[in-house]
């Protein structure tokens, strides 16, 4: 049985068509990257997988179950979403944000259990966020919110976890704690989508990759089946090498020397 399956997937913002003929399968715990450039239907993929869109044709199975069929707090209980962007208009701790993410499993006007607290420990010490607990979560750093934000995603106990650019804002040193975080994940029985830009660090950390192109899958398979130079050239419309990295033996991309031919400063 698949654990995630996309079958025949269509979807329009009006009558701009922005998803067309998506499928796949995820059979195994996996962290997927899908890449692309912008306006290529990422973002509105990961909204279809959620949930939150309807596709205008076609299906999202997660674990033979229809997702837009489910109840939104059946939904909620297999699937956490983080968006690019998230912000509170009121002072919450980094804890209270966490704890928001057992909403789920509370009935109206109950307050948490001894479980739903626990849920929420685990989530923190797993994202290193625990020592962030009683601080304001509009006081933290960029790296610092992205990771409470996915402690409250873990909070809900999904099977599967979709992130929007988790990295985008992040420094070096933070972009390869996060994504070893997320790495961790898949051992954990949680399957993990993540959009990502960054083609080195999608190679070296995610099982597969998911490219795309004008709202179609242009490929998908491992990091070696996918990253290739003719790929990269028919997505980005960049000439590049691609090489080993010598220490994870992952492919490298090197944009070639003359795609800067002809560019002077100014």
């Amino acid at each position: 049985m698949s654990i995630v399956n996309v079958e025949d997937l269509h979807f329009s913002y009006g009558k701009i068509q922005a998803l067309k003929d998506i499928n796949f399968k995820i059979e195994d715990y996996k962290m997927v990257g899908i890449l692309g450039s912008n306006g290529s239907g990422k973002t509105t993929l990961l909204k279809n997988i959620s949930g939150y869109l309807k596709p205008s044709k076609g299906n999202v199975f997660i674990m033979d179950k229809s997702v837009h069929k489910m109840r939104s707090k059946d939904r909620a209980r297999i699937i956490g979403y983080v968006p690019q962007d998230m912000y509170f208009d009121f002072e919450f701790t980094s804890y209270d944000v966490v704890m928001m993410g057992r909403t789920p499993y509370l009935k109206r006007f109950q307050r948490e259990t001894k479980k739903d607290v626990n849920s929420v420990r685990d989530a923190m010490i797993l994202t290193n966020t625990w020592d962030l607990k009683d601080r304001y979560v509009n006081e933290l750093s960029g790296g610092q919110r992205q990771r409470v934000y996915i402690a409250r995603a873990l909070a809900q106990e999904p099977k599967i976890l979709l992130l929007d650019e988790p990295i985008s804002h992040l420094d070096v040193k933070y972009q390869i704690e996060l994504l070893s975080i997320l790495k961790q994940l898949t051992a954990k029985g949680i399957i993990v989508f993540a959009v990502l830009h960054d083609i080195n660090l999608s190679s070296q950390f995610c099982d597969l990759i998911l490219l795309m192109k004008d709202g179609e899958i242009a490929s998908i398979g491992t990091p070696n089946e996918v990253i290739t130079a003719e790929n990269i050239k028919m997505v980005f419309s960049v000439d590049a090498d691609v090489i080993r990295n010598p220490i994870t033996d992952t492919p490298l991309i090197v944009i070639s020397k003359r795609q800067g031919d002809g560019l002077t400063s100014g």
